[in-house]
């Protein structure tokens, strides 16, 4: 069984994302809010975590993980951004995009595109988010959450509770939220390919 922590949507409660991180460093599948409905989350370094999330989103070998940031001071740790792609990045971050970069060797080979070699960046617009990143003091493995067979994120946490209270080990409960995922902006080729429109706007990349 899962536990759940209600969570205040503005002022997160310090205790309880300390008790967050500490569960996902010692191998907790959490599901958390973001600016564009529920995540699954994971440490980025958990293989056995990455493998339960795989599982229950039944996602395959070529899909686009995503490393959750607090800010863009990590991204030349783990991608390679050339000046173009760092502005734009720069300036449409917080918010509810993912950016498809090319990922530099920091990044576990197990959460790259093996064919691209490619590593998502987000960098949320949500205080639960941005208070659990800095307690984690690292980036998280995400992907948001969408159940099999469904088009749109999760963004009901009693109702997530309901079907993953087994599968998960930490529900953070931000409240309801929004269903459309993120805006996805592949930035990998030099170029500027928008993957999927969410809920972030995509006008400043077309």
């Amino acid at each position: 069984m899962s536990q759940f922590f209600y969570v205040h949507p503005d002022n997160p409660q310090g205790r309880l994302m300390k008790q967050a991180a500490a569960m996902i460093h010692d191998g907790a599948v959490v599901v958390y809010p973001t600016d564009s409905g529920y995540a699954l989350g994971c440490h980025m370094g958990d293989k056995k975590a990455l493998e339960r999330i795989c599982k229950i989103r039944t996602l395959g070998k070529d899909h686009n993980f995503t490393l959750l940031c607090s800010d863009l001071s990590q991204l030349s740790e783990y991608t390679q951004v050339d000046n173009t792609a760092y502005r734009l990045l720069k300036n449409n971050t917080p918010g509810a995009y993912t950016f498809i970069l090319k990922a530099s060797k920091e990044v576990p080979k197990r959460l790259l595109n093996p064919k691209k070699k490619t590593i998502g960046i987000r960098v949320p617009d949500n205080a639960i988010a941005q208070a659990l990143l800095t307690e984690l003091g690292e980036p998280l493995m995400s992907t948001t959450l969408i159940m099999p067979g469904e088009e749109h994120a999760e963004y009901d946490p009693e109702h997530i509770r309901d079907i993953l209270e087994r599968q998960v080990d930490l529900i953070l409960n931000g409240g309801h939220l929004g269903e459309h995922p993120t805006t996805v902006i592949d930035l990998s080729q030099g170029n500027v390919e928008i993957l999927r429109v969410g809920e972030g706007d995509a006008s400043p990349f077309e």
